[in-house]
């Protein structure tokens, strides 16, 4: 039986494909405030430029493409039983031909009702804009399917019975400061190894022993590999 290997990937596993990363160190994504575009409060507010951010987003990631950290992750299902439990709204992992990808943020490749959070509609290219007017089957505006601040995050669960059953437990592209992501950590059974891919440095808890790879996600994935050769 192969072995367990849980990911948990952030913004910086795709950083390299050119996906613009969550926020900048102002607290603004793609120069916009995360309240008016990533809260339901900013929804409410303007509609309109929520559709035209994530509309904006979404022609961003049809023009991108998996990087080498993607294909990396999802040819280590030769060897194990991968599980990607990522925080991106992209679908690089599945994509770069990753089977088991849990998403806890949403995927921007979907919308969804506005009242009812399981009415999901897919949106299909070359035309995956959502405008205003555009409805789902209950009648409502359809809105992107993210999860944004101050709403439930209703896959949490799963990632963490995902988590709690990993043999290996794997951190690629995350600063581990969103929660309940960043809680995950916390559901890995004491005597899994724990590897973080990051070229930047990541607090991480001092209890815990981790095997820090400082390098992108591409070099990071390729470097686990050749750890993970022998331990099969």
């Amino acid at each position: 039986m192969k072995k367990r290997l849980v990911v948990l990937s952030g913004a910086g596993m795709s950083a390299e494909s050119g996906i613009s990363t969550f926020r900048d160190s102002g607290g603004l994504w793609e120069q916009h405030r995360i309240e008016d575009v990533a809260t339901p409060e900013g929804w409410y507010r303007n509609p309109q430029l929520v559709l035209d951010f994530y509309n904006a987003r979404r022609r961003e990631l049809l023009s991108a493409s998996p990087n080498g950290g993607h294909i990396g992750l999802a040819r280590l299902e030769r060897d194990f039983d991968v599980r990607i439990i990522t925080q991106n709204v992209d679908n690089l992992h599945e994509r770069a031909g990753s089977t088991n990808v849990l998403h806890l943020h949403g995927e921007l490749m979907k919308a969804r009702s506005s009242k009812n959070p399981n009415l999901i509609t897919e949106l299909t290219p070359p035309d995956c804009d959502i405008h205003l007017g555009d409805l789902a089957a209950d009648g409502s505006q359809l809105r992107p399917f993210i999860v944004w601040f101050n709403e439930a995050v209703p896959m949490i669960e799963p990632a963490i019975e995902q988590v709690s059953q990993a043999d290996i437990f794997v951190i690629v592209g995350t600063s581990l400061n969103v929660y309940p992501a960043a809680g995950l950590l916390n559901y890995v059974p004491n005597r899994v190894p724990v590897y973080l891919i990051d070229p930047k440095e990541v607090r991480v808890p001092a209890d815990r022993e981790i095997t820090v790879i400082r390098q992108g996600a591409t070099e990071g994935v390729k470097t686990l590999t050749e750890m993970l050769s022998g331990k099969e």
